[in-house]
């Protein structure tokens, strides 16, 4: 049996209310989210949402993350359209090589069950 084991995530962001101090310069809320540009703009890797229950909504991966997030919050044919209100929380882990990105993305789907992934499903829903 293969034994893989997932690593720490390298960024956790969630939707938060903005807290400001005097001298604050207010940062734009991205879908709810303002740690957004923490996100890496350059490296691969996979990501997970959750709901505030911390329930596994989906599991993706991209050659430039947070490309790939903002694509989940914009466009009309991602598996989020009908759920990007339910998404709290975003791990981010950076993975540069493809195979381990699929790797880990395929087994994060079905051994976490998330919920709206369609594609590399191997459980019955």
């Amino acid at each position: 049996m293969i034994k893989i084991e997932l690593p720490k995530p390298d960024l956790v962001i969630r939707q938060r209310e903005q807290v400001l101090k005097p001298g604050d310069v207010e940062i734009t809320p991205y879908h709810g989210f303002i740690d957004f540009h923490k996100i890496t703009r350059e490296n691969g890797g996979i990501f997970f949402f959750y709901n505030e229950k911390n329930e596994l909504l989906f599991v993706g991966k991209a050659r430039k993350i947070r490309q790939r997030i903002k694509k989940h919050f914009e466009d009309n044919v991602s598996p989020m359209v009908k759920h990007r209100d339910e998404i709290f929380k975003i791990e981010v882990y950076e993975i540069e090589d493809p195979m381990e990105r699929e790797i880990y993305e395929t087994y994060a789907i079905n051994t976490l069950r998330a919920k709206y992934n369609l594609d590399k499903v191997f459980f019955e829903r």
